[in-house]
């Protein structure tokens, strides 16, 4: 009798950019051009058992066809994992705040109508100064609220922002210590970040670990550190990061959710949607498949 697999959840959720098409983040309004049904339903045809949604095709889906609509989109399609973002700026006291709070208001609204487990938000990436207790405060009360909600966030750190590795993002959640506060972990926020994977392995707290996305990149950075993480990811097994190496460590961590596939490059927004996910899709169950290999050789 052959033994079932080690990883035994290998649903994948297509997030935002994985699907969007020719949209880029900070560029124009950040609006797909394909229509967010088109989308889902494409997602799903192919394999897809969750899907991610941006908080600007989110408004316009609201004032469209309605937030219930929505829901029964994704009910209709078989999509069994929504995950919303991204909310910035919510630690601020400047004009940044009041686009904040409407984004927040939609993205709470939308979890609730839509059943959606995680929303990611941001830490500092403008290069201004950020108070540390009000930074700490306010992501307390921001996860109290998503708690209310029926959610929880997910902070997403970046080596271009104030929590620029693994570690220092470990350490502010664990510090605020708010059960509906957790983190993002993406392949390409650790790799830039320094950290190696055996130091992921002894540092992440599993109960803190709400969200993880796979992808891939060259070893050198491509331009800045922006301009490689919005252009030039590339889907995993298709550049120097060792993804069935992280797969295998996040596993060994005691994370047994689903897998976000985040591919945000120039090259992937130039193909036709069904090709994009299917290829992104075939290319994550690959690293999957290596890394069970992995987990299962290391005993």
């Amino acid at each position: 009798m052959t033994p079932g697999p080690i990883i035994h959840n290998r649903e994948l959720l297509a997030t935002c950019w994985t699907s969007a098409g020719d949209a880029a983040p900070d560029r124009g309004d950040e609006v797909s051009p394909v229509d967010l049904r088109t989308r889902i339903e494409t997602a799903a045809a192919v394999g897809w058992e969750g899907f991610g949604l941006l908080h600007a095709d989110l408004a316009i889906a609201r004032d469209t066809i309605g937030l219930q609509e929505l829901r029964r989109i994704f009910d209709g399609s078989g999509i069994r994992h929504v995950e919303l973002e991204f909310l910035p700026w919510w630690w601020t006291t400047d004009e940044r705040r009041r686009i904040s709070d409407q984004r927040r208001a939609l993205l709470f609204e939308a979890a609730e109508v839509l059943g959606a487990r995680t929303i990611k938000v941001a830490a500092e990436g403008d290069g201004r100064p950020v108070d540390p207790a009000r930074f700490h405060d306010d992501f307390d009360r921001l996860a109290t609220e998503a708690g209310n909600a029926g959610t929880r966030v997910a902070l997403e750190f970046m080596p271009m922002t104030n929590l620029a590795t693994l570690q220092a993002g470990v350490e502010f959640v664990t510090a605020v210590g708010n059960r509906y506060g957790g983190l993002a972990v993406d392949t390409w926020h650790v790799h830039r970040g320094g950290t190696s994977y055996a130091e992921l392995e002894r540092i992440l707290p599993v109960e803190y670990l709400f969200v993880v996305e796979l992808d891939d990149a060259d070893e050198q950075v491509v331009g800045t550190l922006w301009e490689d993480t919005v252009n030039a990811r590339r889907l995993p097994g298709g550049g120097a990061f060792d993804v069935p190496a992280f797969i295998a460590a996040i596993h060994r961590v005691g994370y047994r959710g689903h897998w976000g596939v985040e591919i945000i490059s120039a090259q992937h927004r130039k193909l036709p949607i069904r090709e994009g996910l299917t290829r992104a899709r075939t290319a994550t169950l690959q690293a999957l498949d290596a890394a069970e290999a992995l987990v299962a050789s290391s005993g």
